[in-house]
């Protein structure tokens, strides 16, 4: 999956992006009322997933590239799975920061 902050528009109000795309690599929503649906709860779930997957990825790009043996292939896979996991991360604080309050607005 990949993330571009200029392609995906703020959702509308009232809309949480959900951390997958659809079948044609468009945005998915949900609508984000006070009470968490089965949707809300699974992509809560997915999203805390994609954060744990980050961490363990970004802990192995580091080992390689501390490793001053590391070769092309592992320095192009470490590479690889780092912009996989930081799209992922990026559209997860896309869509938790689309939800904080606003400054200066009120409910």
């Amino acid at each position: 999956m990949s993330y571009d902050r200029d392609a995906v528009a703020a959702p509308p109000a009232g809309l949480r992006l959900l951390p997958w795309e659809s079948d044609t690599g468009n945005p998915c929503f949900v609508s984000a009322g006070d009470t968490p649906s089965p949707l809300s709860r699974l992509a809560d779930e997915i999203e805390a997933a994609q954060l744990h997957d980050a961490a363990d990825v970004l802990a192995d790009a580091r080992a390689v590239l501390d490793d001053g043996k590391a070769g092309e292939y592992a320095l192009r896979g470490a590479l690889r799975a780092t912009t996989q996991v930081l799209g992922a991360v990026l559209r997860v604080a896309g869509s938790r920061g689309a939800r904080l309050p606003q400054p200066g607005v009120h409910p």
